[in-house]
């Protein structure tokens, strides 16, 4: 994983007036905490970080007031509602060689057998633990040929070198149905003749 250079400067102002000020110049108000130091106030630049985000587990690297060189990867971003600019970003401090507990997204290959399966997602993404400079932004599994009742468990997902699961290994992210719409239909068309008899 590349890491994303972003230059952001300290604030001192805080509240919902300063946020706003912020974003009027096209910035985003963040923090930046971990390792038990005091959390640093930031003012980062808007277009920059919301092409960085678009990177899952995305690693910055900070230059702070140009002093100081800190390595980011994001915890929580808030966006509007409406708009979907960035309103806050939280940004948890790592160092390079320390393992990071992230999410990551599971992505399938294949076809499901025929028949009318349904692919269910019972876990949108996969808790593991990596390097954080070497996190994958994803995994991906084949659903070949699985047909209703099968399901995929975190132990059958293949991981990057250096990536461990976070959940256990027995937990089901995805599992096949059957589809019940052709059921509900033919159960509907037998109540009708009941119905008329």
């Amino acid at each position: 994983m590349s890491e994303i250079k972003i230059a952001a400067q300290t604030r001192s102002e805080f509240g919902k007036g300063a946020a706003r000020r912020i974003r009027r110049d096209n910035k985003v108000p963040g923090v930046l905490y971990g390792h038990g130091s005091d959390p640093i106030h930031l003012t980062l630049p808007g277009h920059e970080l919301l092409l960085a985000l678009r990177t899952p587990n995305v690693l910055i690297a900070l230059d702070i007031d140009g002093e100081s060189n800190e390595l980011a990867i994001p915890k929580s971003v808030q966006r509007d509602a409406i708009k979907g600019h960035l309103e806050h970003v939280d940004l948890q401090l790592v160092t390079r060689g320390e393992k990071v507990n992230v999410e990551i997204y599971v992505h399938t290959e294949g076809e499901l057998a025929p028949g009318g399966n349904l692919l269910e997602h019972v876990l949108n993404a996969l808790p593991v633990e990596a390097e954080a400079t070497h996190i994958p932004e994803s995994a991906t599994v084949s659903v070949q040929g699985l047909t209703a009742g099968d399901s995929i468990l975190a132990k059958d997902i293949p991981l990057p070198a250096g990536t461990k699961l976070g959940v256990d290994g027995d937990t089901v992210v995805l599992q096949i149905l059957a589809a019940q719409a052709e059921e509900a239909t033919e159960e509907g068309a037998e109540g009708d003749e009941a119905a008329e008899a």
